[in-house]
């Protein structure tokens, strides 16, 4: 990152200093730029702040404006309503994407302008619908920062803020206090907070971790990639059957593949109970002895570590039933009431939006009874005309959460429901194809281990996730005696997660079948 140490403080008043502030709903984006004017104003300056709203919740910042000059022969200045590309001394983004918009905007410039900005990431709506991994790469952000701004400022104040139970807009001008750039002692700062009359001790928190923060390391170092951490196999889990299932990871298993079987017998153990989590035990077992019986110590086990992964992920499937485990749940409500920041005695309310099918609740429904409603279309659909609707429930309320409540408690018979033999029918096709296919190409199998990744979630997004994955698979002919089958296969997965409507698979897939 970009790090000009020595910076003289522009002092020059010939014309207007003038920040640029870029926030989202909630980040105190006005309470920064009404801070920075009464800054400016409780030292004897001019100031003017304006605003142009952004678009929506997150597909676009509100742009805060302020310009500030001394006061001259008692003449007030005329300022901008609106910054000038490549004439803003100092920007402060409240987002890593943002500080990249602020750049396309030309509102930074290597000459002249300070970034101030937060590493850490709001996700737009663009990112998050991508069936795949649609986030934006941090480092092209950060490689044109560098470039671009004349000295930058960037770690992830935002979490800086909220440890401090403050929020963002502390951090961001303690950082500014701590730039240099404005004719202001740190004091004239502080006391800026102090006269705001709310949460001043959680704020003047935040504006001294983010100064020294920014004083002592301004640059934080991001990765493309968010980093993968994966708890260790622990000595006992305090419980009789957990600690067997430890012991069978530990003596079972090569070293490689431990931490990540640990990983997935938590998340079974947490969706149905510790003897589901012993049958993917049991599977994976066979399926490392078949690792074994191909060679797979030679390829350091890849089968093994892959399965433990996807096998987990397919036995803890999204259902009905898991989903109103997760609306429930104390530690969710917990979390909620930090993020929005609720004081003990404010009560938080949460809605949620649901849209329930018939194929959902006949996947509820014990195996017998949602085959006898499925086989009598005339039923299902006037079923359905009464469920299928949208529904905002409010989980705070005594009627919603009960319910979610009942249905949470359903997990006892899960694996009599039609949804479960469903799913377990389907995983055990997909794991016979992967171990056919280990008797004639190991890597190839290995990726189709891996395509399990494109289902997903419940209702029509695990209907289109399932229908990508067979397309996917149906390659498999063709590339099973193919040495680079594996790289095609992998492309194919790869395009199937770029696009909802699987434009991009329709194409890849007539590619391989010209092979």
């Amino acid at each position: 990152m970009n790090e000009h140490v020595t910076m003289t403080p522009r002092h020059a008043t010939d014309k207007p200093l003038s920040l640029a502030v870029l926030a989202m709903g909630g980040q105190g984006g006005g309470v920064l730029a009404d801070w920075i004017v009464s800054l400016a104003e409780e030292n004897g300056w001019m100031a003017q702040t304006t605003s142009v709203p952004g678009v929506a919740q997150r597909t676009g910042a509100t742009i805060y404006y302020i310009e500030m000059l001394p006061t001259r022969d008692g003449k007030a200045p005329i300022f901008s309503l609106m910054p000038t590309p490549g004439d803003v001394d100092v920007v402060l983004a409240a987002e890593l994407m943002e500080a990249g918009r602020s750049v396309l905007r030309g509102l930074v410039t290597p000459d002249k302008t300070v970034l101030i900005a937060s590493t850490h990431r709001a996700f737009a709506v663009s990112e998050k619908q991508a069936p795949g991994d649609g986030a934006g790469n941090p480092l092209v952000v950060i490689d044109a920062t560098d470039f671009a701004a004349k000295k930058t400022i960037a770690f992830d104040m935002d979490k800086l803020a909220v440890e401090k139970g403050s929020v963002i807009s502390s951090a961001l001008f303690g950082a500014l206090a701590a730039a240099d750039v404005l004719p202001f002692a740190r004091q004239a700062f502080e006391a800026t907070i102090r006269a705001g009359g709310k949460g001043i001790e959680a704020s003047l928190r935040a504006f001294d971790a983010a100064y020294a923060r920014a004083k002592d390391k301004p640059a934080e170092k991001l990765s493309a990639i968010p980093e993968k951490r994966l708890d260790p196999l622990p000595a006992s889990a305090g419980h009789a059957e957990l600690d067997r299932l430890l012991a069978r990871i530990r003596n079972d298993f090569p070293d490689a593949s431990q931490a990540m079987l640990f990983a997935g017998v938590k998340r079974l153990t947490d969706f149905q109970d510790p003897a589901y989590a012993g049958e993917y035990l049991d599977r994976m077992a066979a399926l490392h002895a078949l690792d074994r019986q191909h060679d797979g110590e030679t390829k350091e086990f890849s089968f093994t570590a892959q399965a433990a992964k996807y096998l987990a992920v397919a036995m803890a499937y999204d259902d009905v039933i898991r989903v109103a485990d997760l609306k429930v749940r104390a530690s969710r409500f917990d979390r909620v009431r930090r993020e929005v920041g609720a004081r003990d005695d404010q009560i938080v309310y949460m809605t949620e939006y649901m849209h329930p099918r018939m194929d959902e609740i006949c996947g509820t429904l014990p195996k017998s009874w949602g085959l006898w409603i499925e086989n009598r279309p005339t039923l299902f659909k006037r079923l359905d005309s009464v469920v299928n609707k949208g529904r905002r429930v409010k989980t705070g309320t005594l009627f919603w959460f009960l319910g979610l409540y009942v249905v949470s408690g359903l997990r006892r018979i899960r694996r009599g429901t039609l949804r479960h033999q469903r799913e377990m029918a389907h995983r055990d096709e997909w794991l016979a194809k992967a171990t056919q296919t280990l008797n004639r190409n190991y890597d190839l199998a290995v990726e189709v281990l891996a395509c399990r990744r494109l289902v997903k979630g419940y209702s029509d997004t695990h209907a289109r996730g399932l229908s990508k994955f067979d397309r996917v698979l149906s390659s498999l002919p063709l590339l099973v005696e193919r040495e680079d089958g594996a790289d095609w296969l992998r492309r194919l997965r790869q395009a199937a997660l770029l696009d909802e409507a699987g434009t991009a698979l329709d194409g890849a897939l007539k590619t391989v079948a010209t092979l």
